[in-house]
C-alpha cells in the first residue's frame, strides 16, 4: 500500500517519504536525519498537473472565436469576450473542452465559472462581468495555468 501511494505521489509530481510513524514528532525526526525512504517525482508538478487536467472527463464544451484561438496558441488565458457558444452542465472548477469555430479541439481546462454564469457573460469584456453577475470575479473563464493542450 505504501509503495502504491509513493507511485501515485511521484506520478503527480510530488515527493514522498516513508519512515517509522510509531514515535512522536515525525517531521522533527525527519529533519534530524532519522532513517527513511525517499521517493522523488518523475515529473515536475506543473507538467503532472497539466497531464491530470488533460486526462479528466469534460463536463462541457466552450466554442471560441478565431481571435481567442490565436490568443490561446500564444499562451494567453481564455476570456469571456472570445466565447461564441457553450454546451454541457458544469460547475466552477470542472473540466471543459475548448474548441475552435470548426469544432476542432484546442485544449481542456478547468473553468472558473459555472455554466449559468458563463451563459450570462459569454462575449463580454472583462470589465463588464461585475455589472452582469453582480460581483467582481476573475477575468479569465479558463486561466492558462489551468489548461492542457
Amino acid at each position: 500500500t505504501k509503495l502504491l501511494a509513493a507511485k501515485t505521489a511521484m506520478g503527480a509530481g510530488c515527493a514522498m517519504v516513508i519512515m517509522s510513524g510509531g514515535a512522536q514528532s515525525p517531521i522533527t525526526r525527519l529533519i534530524a536525519g532519522e532513517a527513511c525512504s525517499w521517493f522523488l517525482p518523475k515529473n515536475d508538478p506543473v507538467a503532472a498537473r497539466k497531464h491530470w487536467i488533460g486526462a479528466m472527463k469534460p463536463k462541457g464544451t466552450l466554442v471560441i472565436d478565431r481571435g481567442a484561438a490565436t490568443a490561446l496558441a500564444g499562451g494567453k488565458s481564455l476570456l469571456p469576450a472570445g466565447l461564441s457558444s457553450l454546451s454541457g452542465t458544469f460547475e466552477r472548477g470542472d473540466p471543459v473542452d475548448i474548441v475552435d469555430p470548426d469544432r476542432q479541439w484546442i485544449a481542456r481546462g478547468l473553468v472558473r465559472y459555472d455554466c449559468v454564469e458563463v451563459r450570462q457573460i459569454k462575449g463580454l469584456r472583462s470589465e463588464q462581468i461585475a455589472a452582469v453577475l453582480g460581483y467582481a470575479h476573475r477575468a479569465a473563464l479558463v486561466h492558462r495555468d489551468d489548461m492542457a493542450f
